[in-house]
């Protein structure tokens, strides 16, 4: 899949890979693994990202991630609960009063305290990169083209969030170039001071194009739908919400039988999809060059579910080596299985068709006959 015709992959389809990753770290505190996520992640975004802005959002999700990890080892550090361990320093420590019992500020600061903070922080760290590597595949106007007529609308809110870091991001860059081209500071209190008001700047003007953008393309047009239909589509909406909330509560209840929870989660989902169907008549938006979901596209998403069932699997197997223990300190290993798990995960940088290269003068020139 490397090689022929090169194309976009569907962006529901990274986005699935992304959160089965993120879904599977969850299931871990091990570091090991967590940072072979990480891995995974950043391979694959280096092997099939674009030239697009929010391509290069990636590394600024682990810069993000490892400044969550250093306030994690901080906050836990001043103010964590004081366990019995290894102390590696004793910090100046202050009387809270009775109401605060459990809390502290300063004391000893033990290894077991320490790696029960990297851990907790390495977990979040790892979901920001599953979240940058999403944002780095796939493109949020394409995702929001390929969103249901029913939910367009919260579509378009969902895609200006998802595009507003990386777009910040480009923003900070193109100011910093600018400033270093007139000389003036880019780093430190000074450089950062000069930089917030250009990008916020350009976060508005970016806003007000967008707006502009979608009136001048009809966004809001509603296309009349009988009475009969609303009442079926807003009837299937309350139905889908309340059976599926009650097919969730019996599937988490352990006293209740699987055979009346799936049904009721089924029936559900059932009900919701029509909703969307019956919904979408209400839009008379059309596509253009509708991205479709071919073979690559199920390959990319099953590798991620894989990664998933497998943590999923071996969390419930009760592999130890998943959470390993800080009380007392155990020194962490990796499990052969969930590595082998995760790293299925790494297809798409093989599977998945490499994107098209950005276009070239000289190639558009040679293009046109004589």
């Amino acid at each position: 899949m490397t090689g022929g015709d090169r194309r976009h992959l569907h962006p529901a389809a990274w986005w699935l890979w992304a959160l089965s990753l993120g879904a599977a770290a969850v299931r871990t505190t091990n570091p090991l693994l967590l940072g072979l996520v990480v891995a995974v992640a950043g391979y694959v975004v280096a092997a099939r990202r674009t030239d697009a802005p929010w391509a290069r959002s990636f590394s600024a999700f682990l810069t993000l991630g490892a400044f969550v990890v250093l306030i994690r080892v901080v906050i836990v550090g001043v103010t964590g609960r004081r366990l019995p361990g290894h102390v590696l320093v004793t910090l100046p420590s202050t009387a809270l009063p009775d109401w605060a019992a459990g809390a502290a500020i300063g004391g000893p600061v033990t290894v077991e305290l320490l790696a029960g903070a990297i851990y907790e922080g390495l977990q979040f760290a790892t979901l920001l990169a599953c979240f940058g590597a999403a944002n780095a595949l796939a493109s949020p106007y394409r995702l929001l083209r390929c969103l249901p007529g029913a939910v367009y609308e919260a579509g378009v809110a969902v895609a200006v969030a998802l595009s507003f870091a990386p777009q910040a991001i480009v923003s900070v860059g193109q100011v910093r170039a600018a400033r270093r081209l007139r000389g003036r500071p880019t780093r430190g209190l000074r450089g950062a001071r000069g930089l917030a008001v250009p990008v916020l700047e350009g976060a508005l003007q970016r806003s007000i194009d967008l707006a502009a953008s979608m009136d001048a393309r009809g966004y809001g047009r509603r296309r009349h739908v009988p009475t009969p239909v609303r009442r079926t589509t807003a009837a299937c909406t309350v139905g889908g919400l309340l059976t599926s909330a009650v097919g969730v509560y019996a599937l988490l209840d352990p006293t209740t039988s699987r055979g009346v929870a799936l049904p009721l989660l089924g029936a559900g989902s059932a009900l919701l999809c029509g909703a969307l169907l019956l919904g979408g008549r209400r839009t008379s938006r059309t596509r253009y060059r509708a991205d479709r979901w071919r073979g690559p596209e199920s390959l990319v998403a099953v590798s991620g579910l894989v990664a998933l069932v497998v943590l999923v699997g071996a969390d419930r197997a009760g592999v130890v080596a998943l959470d390993p223990s800080t009380q007392p300190f155990v020194a962490p290993t990796l499990p052969l299985v969930p590595a082998l798990g995760l790293l299925v995960a790494l297809l798409p940088a093989f599977l998945a068709p490499q994107p098209p290269r950005p276009a070239v003068a000289g190639d558009t020139m040679r293009a046109v006959p004589a």
